[in-house]
């Protein structure tokens, strides 16, 4: 069997160091809001290059206490891509606010700027890039729509933890997520949002604790919402390898492109032009995908779909009112799209074994 991720091996090279970091925190009995927690904030803050970062429960929460904090007016919109995980929808909702889907592009399956600008009504006041399969959303155009129609900005960059953009504008405010099988991943949950206001900052780390930055003094209704310490101590020894893991998936997306590139009928993913990717996910796009899919796993080979159901024909949000056929590109995309074992330990045996799977399973379509 090869897997989708290999936890196991991410595992085994912070074992001792997460050990050490855990034996700390149950000494200390620093459990909640301990000095980890501080640290790591700081540190991947400097990583992100911006300059503040506050640690919470999850990337869902993430990505609502952001757009909480911005105190937008309740009921305003929010457009996002259809073509996202169910959580960006989620959380807009959970703000009090009201997703507007827009298509996504068809070459990288990023957030369309022409089709958002159409999705924009009078009553938007908010713009959710998403970075996809680990490479950032066209920031610059969305930029521009945003200072042209008066929206904020939050970027849900749960997937693309390292990676880059030529002549992006530098990052205002950024929702991610430490789930496990991120390319930064905690033991559980837990997520955090980057800001570059100082007050933004403030502003979403009193909702993370009941609104309270001095004990028993609540200034405003919160959540109970904070990074777990020993979270926090996994996620440290982890971001001192993040940049070489992501290497490391630079190098297993060239060996796919390289052994792939011959198979017929197999469509590759394309970093967008002035992208760093950091390949969360390595996505083709083949016909028949589920019985590409149902041979590839009965050869061993751990696939999956990201994602198979587009946001507007989830059935939690029938209320938008949208049908099969609105946003085109997305469900397109959501037919033919197949995510193959992407890891920074995966190995060129395994890719190798990888292809002849696919090569085999295209040939019997």
């Amino acid at each position: 069997m090869i897997p989708f991720v290999d936890l196991r091996a991410a595992h085994a090279e912070v074992a001792d160091e997460v050990a050490e970091g855990f034996a700390r925190v149950l000494r200390d009995t620093a459990f909640v809001q301990g000095p980890d927690v501080a640290a790591f904030e700081q540190e991947f803050a400097a990583f992100s290059a911006v300059p503040h970062c506050v640690g919470v429960g999850n990337g869902t929460d993430a990505i609502e206490l952001a757009l909480r904090a911005l105190d937008l007016p309740p009921g305003a919109g929010a457009v996002l891509p259809a073509n996202t995980f169910v959580a960006t929808a989620e959380a807009v909702v959970r703000a009090g606010l009201r997703p507007v889907l827009a298509d996504c592009d068809d070459d990288h399956l990023l957030l369309d700027p022409a089709a958002a600008a159409t999705a924009a009504d009078a009553g938007t006041a908010a713009v959710l890039p998403v970075h996809l399969y680990g490479q950032q959303a066209p920031m610059g155009p969305v930029h521009t729509l945003a200072t042209r129609r008066g929206l904020a900005v939050v970027e849900d960059a749960a997937q693309s933890q390292g990676s880059s953009q030529d002549g992006r504008p530098p990052v205002s405010l950024a929702a991610t997520s430490f789930y496990p099988g991120k390319n930064l991943g905690a033991y559980g949950e837990a997520g955090a949002v980057l800001a570059s206001s100082p007050a933004v900052a403030r502003a979403v780390r009193l909702l993370t604790s009941h609104g309270s930055e001095e004990k028993y003094v609540h200034e405003t209704l919160g959540f109970n919402s904070r990074l777990d310490t020993l979270q926090a101590v996994v996620l440290r020894a982890k971001l001192k390898r993040l940049a070489t893991w992501n290497e490391s998936r630079r190098t297993a997306a060239t060996r796919y492109a390289d052994l792939l590139s011959g198979i017929q009928g197999v469509r590759l993913p394309q970093p967008a032009p002035g992208n760093l990717h950091v390949w969360h996910l390595y996505v083709i796009r083949v016909p028949q995908r589920d019985r590409v899919a149902q041979s590839l796993r009965e050869a061993g080979i751990g696939v999956q779909i990201h994602y198979p159901v587009p946001i507007h024909l989830q059935p939690a949000f029938r209320s938008l009112g949208h049908a099969a056929g609105d946003f085109p590109v997305t469900e397109t995309a959501a037919a033919e799209i197949l995510s193959l074992p992407m890891h920074p330990h995966l190995t060129a045996s395994q890719q190798e074994q990888v292809a002849e799977a696919l090569d085999k399973a295209m040939r019997q379509l």
